[in-house]
């Protein structure tokens, strides 16, 4: 498992325990559409679940076993695969019911036997969401994902944190009011980005060629590769010197 993921993990069950008291070994209850998701994606629950949350006790109902046999041949895979996990006792033994109903039954108004709920069903899953100190954990394709403490449950325990030192919703809208009356307003400070100057980058300029000084013309390359004449010097002989030196006169 990634660094960051174990983080986030490790944040949302102190989270837990810190403001709802929950304790190892963790009780998860399992339904029939996370087991069929985790069949369908090829996922060993019993491996992967104690892998990323540690001690855990993986359970399911007598409602959601029967809600899958019903099912027939669509959900006999998950039916197994359920039927490996440890029976909790419900309230529903004579009269059998569908297992979002059970499982809605057991958490009641504040989850206090402290489950975690492992569905596929989003109907489910919202209702997990609206029951303060309930995490809830489903299937990513392959991975299992603990979800986010919903702000429901965020706002209950920011409100058991301020009674257990001694901070009612009443006083802490009153020190909000008085923090607004003497400081004013809060004023978000955006930082203002620097501006670089602009031009060319002088990195990316050729340089100017150097012109020659007067009017020479620049050497060119067909210039210099013709050859140059070489003078001839003819070499007279004394007397023939001397005899035009004496007809010239």
């Amino acid at each position: 498992m990634k660094i960051n993921r174990h983080k986030k993990v490790n944040k949302y069950l102190n989270f837990y325990c810190n403001n709802f008291g929950f304790r190892k070994p963790f009780q998860i209850l399992i339904d029939g559409t996370f087991c069929y998701g985790a069949l369908k994606n090829k996922l060993n629950i019993q491996e992967q679940l104690p892998k990323y949350l540690g001690d855990v006790k993986l359970l399911t109902t007598p409602c959601v076993i029967v809600e899958t046999e019903l099912l027939g041949k669509v959900a006999f895979g998950a039916m197994r695969v359920v039927k490996q996990f440890s029976v909790h006792r419900c309230s529903h033994t004579n009269q059998p019911v569908s297992g979002s109903q059970c499982f809605q039954s057991m958490l009641g108004e504040n989850n206090p036997s402290r489950y975690i709920i492992a569905t596929q069903d989003r109907d489910l899953q919202e209702i997990v969401r609206n029951i303060p100190g309930t995490p809830l954990i489903y299937l990513h394709q392959r991975t299992p994902h603990l979800e986010e403490p919903s702000p429901l449950t965020a706002r209950m325990a920011l409100e058991k944190t301020n009674q257990r030192f001694g901070v009612s919703q009443l006083d802490s809208m009153k020190l909000s009011a008085l923090k607004t009356a003497t400081f004013g307003e809060e004023t978000k400070v955006t930082s203002k980005k620097r501006k670089m100057k602009g031009g060319p980058n002088p990195l990316s300029c050729k340089k100017k060629k150097k012109s020659l000084a007067g009017n020479k013309e620049p050497i060119t390359t067909e210039n210099s590769d013709k050859p140059r004449r070489k003078r001839k010097r003819i070499k007279l002989a004394k007397h023939v010197k001397e005899y035009l030196i004496h007809n010239s006169c």
